[in-house]
């Protein structure tokens, strides 16, 4: 997949372009991107993606934006993974967020991107003060495919749908509005060592975005390895106030420094909690471990 982290300057192959934030790639969007290669298939058109970075909200509102589901990279990933050939990856700043919607086609969508195919959610808002609707698309002459909402159990599915699943602990649901486990990926960096010290060494798995509070000790997956994680805050060593994911790998003693991970929540074993001294830690970190190799036997 040939990924663009700007505008090109001159016009590009003719395509069929899907526009959106894709945050977690859950059915909905996942649907989307379906009907997108189909479509591109169909049309002899190359398939593509619009996608934004920062997150709109991020950059009109950083106190109060949502956590992020997924990384770029992990946005990136699933499209490779549905089959795009070409993902655009537009800076969202004020140059962008003041273009009007006549602008934002005119300029972007057919001067630079040459998109003969537009595909969004039947929601889908755009240009400055959001003013553009798909209506737009229709009276610009664009061949437009507004695809309906997806529900899951008489309910729209959406990423917000997905983060209370996730704020709830509520995992199968989760896997559900995905169709895949919930996961996280990151490079694996150096720590403070304590897991090591305490017999259990873990991988320290760098997390760039805020992510939602699925705070615990989970059975998971790291790479198709079976693991036991803690997500949280660490209050029995001092308290920190971002979470910190961390795995410990079950019968594993390679080196993962360095390497970027993916990490798939598959069971919660138990809430964090703050322990009475490392000792104490120690044995529930034990109790745990064993948790996992339950669930994994099962």
């Amino acid at each position: 997949m040939q990924i663009f982290r700007h505008i090109p300057n001159q016009q590009q192959q003719a395509c069929a372009l899907a526009i959106g934030n894709f945050d977690g790639m859950h059915l909905g969007h996942q649907a989307l991107l379906k009907q997108l290669t189909e479509t591109a298939k169909s049309l002899g058109l190359t398939s593509a993606v619009m996608t934004f970075e920062p997150h709109p909200r991020e950059f009109f509102s950083p106190e109060t934006a949502p956590a992020r589901l997924s990384s770029l990279r992990e946005k990136l990933e699933h499209f490779a993974e549905a089959g795009v050939e070409v993902a655009y990856v537009c800076r969202f700043n004020r140059r962008l967020a003041g273009l009007t919607p006549q602008a934002f086609m005119q300029n972007i969508l057919r001067d630079a991107l040459n998109a003969q195919a537009i595909l969004v959610g039947e929601d889908f808002r755009f240009g400055a003060m959001r003013a553009g609707s798909i209506l737009d698309f229709l009276e610009a002459k664009f061949n437009l495919i507004s695809l309906s909402q997806v529900d899951l159990e008489n309910a729209r599915v959406s990423s917000t749908r997905v983060r209370s699943a996730l704020a709830s602990g509520d995992l199968n649901e989760a896997r559900l509005l995905l169709n895949r486990p919930y996961s996280i990926s990151g490079k694996v960096v150096h720590g403070a060592k304590l897991g090591r010290q305490l017999g259990f060494p873990t991988a320290n798995v760098l997390m760039r975005h805020e992510r939602p509070a699925l705070t615990g000790v989970y059975a998971v997956n790291l790479d198709g390895l079976n693991a036991v994680a803690n997500l949280g805050i660490r209050p029995t060593i001092a308290g920190i106030s971002k979470l910190k994911l961390e795995v410990h790998v079950l019968d594993f003693n390679a080196d993962l420094y360095g390497k970027h991970v993916h990490v798939e929540f598959l069971h919660k074993i138990r809430d964090e909690a703050k322990f009475d001294g490392l000792d104490a830690l120690k044995a529930q970190i034990a109790l745990d471990v064993e948790a996992a190799r339950i669930f994994f036997k099962k």
